[in-house]
């Protein structure tokens, strides 16, 4: 009804798949994997629209690995106009609280009334349009964040769907376990278990190192009957592009850099990505999640 929108819901009302990842600890890889899941739902269709939402308000790490660090965030007479990672095609939307900071260093120490009011204004005054998909990072654990989030899109449930990203080590497993729990306890449908850092490659040899062992997550969906989306090994290729993906941004070059430039260098940055192993191991990843979200949705408008 009508009289029960809020100005979330009208915002979101042309955004067709919400897809929350989330891990149970910190240093799983979680933010990559956003970025990545964002970069491969982009380059899935010509027409694809995808948004990108950081939420992890203490630790933004979205816009340095997406080559936009430095860049700020504009208003309009629709809202906040978010920063576009794919310049003039203005298909890979991105927004977070790193581009509201005035230094890229500055700490955000705040309570979680404020933090509930940043999600807010996220969800209801960024002008994201339409979108086929918005991928939202959040912080580890299960906090003040993902509950707001929660909140606030209460009228847009049937939409909204989580990946659950670990590590195959037994610490990490048992903190994914705790993020499972947390949305069945919510009735957040999962899309999957994706394990991450599963193995390291040697780019000179090709040989497979287990370093953080490796199966645990394929072996935690299966005993809790949920998907297993797949595993990613560490990718040195990955990291070196992601990391120096900020290089792009440079001290001086971020106040003298014209909008064409940036928006070049950070297409460029799709482009290379698209080239390493792991856009490879992502794409069947990706695949499965695009045939499961009509399935998610349908079940869910179900009484």
């Amino acid at each position: 009804m009508a009289s029960q929108e809020t100005p979330v819901s009208r915002r979101l009302k042309l955004i067709k798949h919400v897809i929350i990842v989330c891990s149970g600890k910190g240093g799983v890889g979680k933010s990559s994997v956003s970025a990545q899941l964002a970069l491969s739902l982009h380059a899935s269709s010509p027409t694809a629209r995808v948004g990108i939402l950081d939420v992890d308000l203490t630790g933004p790490s979205i816009p340095r690995m997406l080559g936009l660090a430095g860049h700020g965030v504009h208003q309009s007479s629709e809202g906040w106009v978010p920063v576009y990672a794919d310049g003039a095609e203005a298909r890979l939307a991105c927004m977070s609280v790193g581009f509201l900071l005035k230094k890229k260093d500055d700490s955000v120490v705040w309570r979680g009334p404020k933090k509930n009011a940043m999600i807010r204004q996220f969800l209801s005054d960024v002008r994201w349009g339409e979108l086929d998909y918005l991928v939202i990072d959040t912080p580890p654990g299960t906090s003040d964040e993902h509950l707001s989030l929660l909140e606030h899109m209460a009228l847009v449930h049937d939409r909204l769907s989580a990946v659950i990203v670990t590590t195959p080590q037994a610490v990490a497993l048992m903190d994914a376990m705790k993020c499972l729990s947390f949305t069945r306890t919510v009735s957040l449908p999962v899309l999957g278990i994706i394990e991450n850092m599963s193995g390291y490659v040697c780019p000179c040899c090709g040989e497979i190192s287990n370093v953080f062992s490796t199966g645990g997550g394929e072996d935690m969906a299966r005993r809790e009957n949920v998907p297993f989306l797949g595993s990613l090994p560490v990718d040195t290729e990955l990291v070196t592009l992601l990391d120096a993906a900020e290089g792009a941004e440079g001290k001086d070059e971020k106040n003298s850099a014209q909008p064409n430039e940036s928006a070049e260098r950070s297409f460029r940055l799709l482009a290379r990505y698209q080239r390493t192993s792991s856009a490879d191991l992502m794409k069947p990843i990706v695949d499965v999640i695009m045939g499961t979200l009509p399935l998610v949705e349908s079940s869910a408008q179900q009484p």
